[in-house]
């Protein structure tokens, strides 16, 4: 469409521009891929293909508004479209008139705007002054195009044969590389003589900074030699700088982190360090690979958190109510931390404790540290151990090495931005051993020692940083592979598995409305029955701690969350008849009691990783020549607790009612089911010698009754640990009466008095007590 035939429309869609100005006249191309730019070119392309282009005010603004986007803008006419692969549009436009955004229409799906527009006054014939002040601009123009090549050779063939001040204005902005807002200002400006007059003030600047450039770089190229034509670059930095009468980019860094350092409170010890540090880097060139180190080095000194605390909530009784809220039972850590902060709110300086929780997992360690911080009002930073076998990983690397930094305790505290956090080492008994890489638990003893981590040392920092406010809490499964020096230094609280009854309550109080939550549901949607968590507890989960139990709740959310997403309505009943058909037949068959009592079979106690267990363990005789068979993946521990069950027997074999020649002329066979589980311990040695002495005298073994305890070759019961886990796996098996060493009658105070109420406790000095009462008096 020719200028002259232009009729400009009262109402066009809007496209904002980011990062240019339109100017009448212009033809140039433009990709849009925002949905509403996508929606207004459609519009354009269906009318009459003019489209109003307007330029935002922030170029990174993705969802521009209305008052984001400059009201005077250019009418373009696009002349071509192409769809891209990647979903976006290129256009050729053409700049055909300025106007103004007088309203706007329709915001949705695209701009819409009511326009009016801005018309140049007519010149006529020009002016002399005009004239002249064209030629200049052309003159200016050609200096500028012969000193940087700012322009191509077609621009400048049209700039030398335009008549019209106006479009030899837009035409020299359209090209020259401006700043939107000053192509936005000569936009708005509506006379052409003016608009022509501040291009030829833009001209005057660029054409003496393009000329001050080459002089620069004329200086910077004379200056350096041969080796040192690799910092052209930063030369010419400097004489842009010395030009300017401005510091360097160098000056205003180094000055901001000496600022930071200062702000950072640091101790004299560190703070002299570092200054010193500074000064070595101010004579440095930049572009030296050391000044990059040092630079990092004294960030991480400006950083870290030298005398910054928190403050600790002394409210013992709000303390109380948020462990109460985040975990059901476990009172004896519970107790550990309001005597914390008892003491602390007693004594002000008081040394951070090393406390190490062990249990199985699931029993919510982890998450109790993070409720622990909550409780104190302070920062919690976690840093996992597990695998780790590097002590630099502990300690840092020199900052002699490429790519060193501290270890990953100062990058916890960074982390946490206090001095006093709580800082949980997670996982702790599943650190490495010593090689060549070192021993990452010998580099743990400094820091959980709360007489020497007031003074740790990083070996990236070197500088002594203070530990001692901070509040260790380390988690693991099993205390055996932690070194003995490191068990010295900890706190042990033992977390046990959960009774029955305990999960149940877990699952109600916090389990289930989690889980409703994560999986968009609400209490009305789904109704589990306390049979129903009941029947999962016990015939769908087989652990101490509460994820399996979590992961089946949450099957059952997610699939209750498919049947409404499909539009069925109406709340889902989970009772203990209906639930294989959300989760499918038991997986987990509970070891129960035996059926009778049975000659030969004997129910233990066990402790695993995962809890207690209980063990039938089963002895049969045959004839033979004295052949003693041991079968069930037994370690060399329980293999040793058989021979001594059976000395015993052979050795009080008259007393135990026993022919006492039974091993010259039996065979004896010693199994403990489940056969591809690995076994070891001391603490089937009364289970196994009841089995074998109710084998060789035809007594039967009471079915209700569970044992645990080591035995000696004179028939001594000796204590054995993993009571309260034991004694879970009897409850759940029903179990009635547990034969306990007399020595461990002391930690049935541990055991929840719940549980102690559903068992009967028989503790036992030596092996006669056991048979007394776990075998019926006549074969």
């Amino acid at each position: 469409m020719p200028l002259q035939d232009f009729d400009m429309p009262e109402q066009l869609p809007l496209l904002p521009v980011r990062d240019t100005v339109v100017f009448p006249h212009m033809v140039l191309p433009l990709f849009v891929g925002r949905s509403a730019s996508l929606e207004a070119v459609k519009q354009a392309m269906e009318e009459s293909r003019l489209i109003f282009l307007a330029t935002q005010k922030i170029l990174g603004n993705e969802e521009p508004g209305k008052d984001d986007i400059y009201r005077i803008g250019t009418v373009a006419m696009i002349m071509r479209m192409v769809k891209l692969n990647d979903g976006r549009v290129k256009i050729l436009v053409q700049g055909l008139s300025k106007g103004r955004i007088e309203e706007y229409l329709r915001e949705e799906p695209f701009f819409e705007v009511r326009i009016t527009s801005l018309e140049e006054p007519e010149l006529g014939e020009l002016p002399l002054e005009v004239e002249a002040l064209m030629r200049t601009v052309q003159n200016q123009l050609s200096q500028l195009q012969a000193i940087s090549n700012v322009l191509s050779p077609e621009v400048m063939v049209v700039v030398d044969n335009i008549e019209d001040p106006g479009g030899l204005a837009d035409l020299v902005v359209g090209n020259l590389n401006l700043k939107i807002s000053q192509s936005q200002e000569l936009l708005e400006v509506c006379d052409p003589v003016e608009r022509l007059m501040q291009v030829n003030d833009l001209l005057n600047k660029e054409l003496e900074l393009a000329t001050m450039q080459s002089r620069i770089q004329s200086q910077a190229k004379e200056e350096m030699g041969k080796t040192q034509r690799e910092y052209f670059l930063r030369e010419q930095l400097r004489a842009i700088q010395e030009e300017l009468g401005g510091s360097d980019a160098k000056t205003d860094d180094l000055a901001e982190l000496e600022q930071k350092l200062k702000d950072g409170k640091l101790p004299d010890e560190a703070m002299t360090e570092a200054t010193k540090q500074l000064r070595r880097l101010e004579g440095m060139q930049a572009e030296a690979a050391e000044y990059s180190m040092l630079r990092t080095y004294l960030e991480w000194l400006a950083d870290l958190p030298w005398q910054k605390t928190t403050r600790d909530n002394l409210d013992l009784h709000k303390a109380r109510r948020i462990l109460d809220e985040d975990h059901y039972s476990l009172d004896k850590v519970k107790e550990r931390i309001l005597e914390f902060l008892a003491v602390r709110k007693l004594k002000k300086k008081l040394k951070g404790p090393v406390l190490c929780f062990v249990g199985p997992p699931g029993v919510g360690k982890t998450s109790l540290g993070k409720s622990i911080a909550r409780a104190l009002g302070r920062k919690f930073v976690r840093v996992s151990l597990g695998g780790l076998r590097d002590e630099a990983e502990i300690r840092g690397h020199r900052r002699t090495y490429v790519g060193a930094l501290p270890g990953r305790i100062i990058q916890g505290m960074k982390q946490a931005g206090t001095s006093n956090p709580v800082f949980m080492l997670d996982e702790l008994d599943k650190v490495g051993g010593a090689d060549f890489r070192g021993d990452p638990s010998a580099a743990l003893l400094e820091l959980l020692d709360p007489e020497q981590n007031h003074a740790f040392s990083d070996h990236y920092i070197n500088l002594p940083f203070d530990l001692s406010n901070v509040m260790f809490i380390a988690t693991a499964n099993i205390m055996d592979p932690i070194p003995s020096a490191l068990k010295d230094r900890l706190e042990v609280l033992r977390l046990a598995g959960y009774s029955g009854e305990e999960k149940l309550a877990i699952a109600e109080r916090f389990l289930l409305p989690r889980q409703l939550e994560d999986n968009g549901l609400k209490g009305q949607d789904v109704r589990f029955s306390r049979s129903a968590l009941q029947r999962i507890i016990r015939e769908y989960t087989t652990e101490a701690g509460l994820r399996n139990l979590e992961r089946e709740i949450g099957s059952i959310c997610r699939k209750v969350a498919h049947r409404l997403a499909e539009g069925r309505k109406g709340p889902v009943s989970i009772t203990r008849t209906n639930l294989e058909r959300f989760l499918g037949p038991a997986r987990h068959l509970a070891e129960d009691k035996l059926a009778e009592n049975e000659v030969g079979v004997a129910t233990g106690l066990a402790w695993t990783e995962r809890g207690g267990e209980i063990l039938h363990v089963e002895v049969t005789t045959m004839k033979g020549a004295s052949k003693l068979t041991l079968t069930g993946q037994l370690g060399d521990v329980m293999k040793e607790s058989a021979q001594a069950a059976l000395s015993y027997a052979r050795s009080h074999a008259e007393e135990l009612g026993v022919d006492p020649d039974f091993a010259e002329r039996l065979d004896i066979h010693i199994h403990v089911p489940a056969g591809a589980i690995p076994k070891d311990g001391p603490s089937a040695g009364v289970t196994m010698a009841t089995a074998l002495v109710s084998a060789l005298s035809g007594r039967r073994v009471d079915r209700e009754v569970a044992m645990t305890g080591e035995i000696t070759l004179r028939g001594k019961v000796l204590p054995v640990g993993g009571l309260k886990e034991k004694v879970l796996a009897a409850v759940r098996a029903g179990i009635t009466i547990v034969v306990v060493p007399r020595q461990n009658e002391k930690d049935l105070v541990e055991i929840p008095a719940a549980l102690r109420r559903k068992v009967t406790f028989v503790p036992v000095d030596n092996m006669s007590q056991v048979l007394e009462q776990a075998l019926e008096s006549n074969p």
